[in-house]
């Protein structure tokens, strides 16, 4: 087991890792749209907060010698399904085919009121 941990995400505000490495799979931890450059939220709504959060996920698997493409499982959690559209939207400019696998739920609240959180399971080859 390897931890995985990059200053060009936010740091865990926690007891856990930003992403952990075991056998050829990596584990990040759920990134909210926090810039690491401010440790604040970016300005805007569920599209500019998606941006970041995916950005931060970017971050953490460059640290690991990845890329997007590596990236085999996602799970986004939203604070209202009405924004699956513009999540959606955003999501797609950071994957392309084969798309990784997907869950998306809402959920009822995330960490300091945050819109989207998203986790990824990267495949290291």
């Amino acid at each position: 087991m390897q931890v995985i941990s990059t200053k060009k995400a936010p740091a865990a505000i926690g007891p856990y890792s930003q992403a952990i490495q075991v056998g050829n799979l990596l584990y990040t931890s759920g990134q909210i749209p926090v810039d690491p450059a401010t440790g604040a939220f970016v300005e805007g709504g569920v599209k500019e907060q998606t941006r970041q959060s995916l950005t931060n996920v970017k971050a953490i698997l460059e640290e690991a010698g990845l890329q997007m493409s590596n990236v085999v499982k996602t799970t986004v959690y939203m604070a209202d399904m009405n924004d699956f559209a513009d999540m959606n939207a955003v999501y797609a400019e950071f994957f392309s085919e084969p798309y990784p696998a997907r869950s998306a739920v809402a959920v009822k609240t995330l960490p300091k009121g945050a819109l989207v959180e998203i986790e990824v399971i990267a495949e290291i080859r």
